[in-house]
């Protein structure tokens, strides 16, 4: 995996669009050419069969006319609208290794971005935030995307995640189907993100949902610390002990498990982050999860 692509080293770079151009260079030079083509709905070209290549791609007709073995090749379709749909609520300044949730954030929507920019697909941003709804419509121009670096860049996380607001009227204005890339830590007070995420599915629109953790969260590590602060209400709960850190990884997997299944039933693909997950990762399953919704 490579260095520059370790979230730590990544962040460090305080130039948004040039981290997220370096993530998305290091990303393609370490995947197979291969995976930028596939079965998609136009036609390409040919190239000669590789051991190794999928045999469902042969084309029998153009082996009965040269008796020699071709791929049919295609480009993958890539031009369409994706909204990125950021959660800016307070809980989103939890820190772990160093850096918070929304930095975290940040960088992931700018490089899958830039990865969507390049692939000629049009960018938009919706950020959720203390009762309010930052819109930046889906477009695909050079000064857009500059528009859109800098409204990821001057997100500040604060209050509760937006209220309920008149979904429809914001997200079907388009007659096209969309791919929404919702990143959140999925913190809410009454089932908010829920009934958001329920009114997006109403619509069809294809949805990837990416849950942000700290490793800290994941794994109840919390050193030096007796109590937490409810970065939303400004509850303080004590640290669980280790005794009773195998119940909380107990309640941890089911809660999880249950999210990721509810989600599913709804046709709305779950990814779990950990924050020390190398941002590359992120990228690699946006990619591989565009190809699944393509099926």
């Amino acid at each position: 995996m490579s260095r520059l692509l370790d979230p730590k080293t990544i962040m460090a770079i305080k130039n948004l669009p040039l981290a997220a151009k370096t993530t998305v260079d290091g990303f393609m030079a370490g995947i197979n050419k291969s995976k930028v083509k596939g079965p998609g709905l136009e036609f390409s070209q040919y190239r000669s069969y590789q051991p190794g290549d999928d045999l469902r791609q042969l084309d029998w007709k153009m082996y009965a006319r040269s008796d020699r073995y071709y791929i049919r090749e295609s480009e993958i379709e890539t031009s369409i609208a994706i909204r990125f749909l950021v959660d800016a609520s307070a809980s989103m300044n939890h820190e772990d290794s160093g850096y918070t949730k929304m930095e975290f954030a940040r960088y992931i929507a700018a490089s899958l971005g830039c990865l969507a920019n390049i692939q000629n697909d049009s960018v938009g941003l919706y950020v959720f935030k203390n009762d309010s709804l930052f819109m930046l419509p889906a477009k695909k121009d050079h000064q857009h995307m500059s528009r859109f670096y800098y409204q990821l860049e001057t997100i500040s996380p604060k209050g509760n995640f937006t209220d309920p607001v008149q979904y429809k009227e914001i997200f079907s204005g388009s007659n096209k189907k969309e791919l929404l890339v919702f990143i959140t830590d999925f913190y809410q007070k009454n089932g908010e993100i829920m009934r958001l995420l329920d009114s997006l599915s109403l619509m069809k629109h294809e949805i990837i949902v990416f849950h942000l953790m700290g490793n800290n969260e994941l794994e109840l590590d919390y050193k030096g610390y007796t109590s937490l602060e409810d970065l939303e209400t400004g509850e303080k709960i004590p640290v669980e002990t280790r005794q009773s850190l195998v119940s909380y990884q107990q309640k941890l997997d089911e809660y999880l498990a249950s999210l990721r299944t509810e989600l599913l039933d709804r046709g709305i693909f779950y990814r779990l982050v950990n924050m020390q997950q190398p941002i590359d990762q992120v990228l690699r399953d946006f990619l591989n999860q565009r190809v699944k919704l393509k099926v």
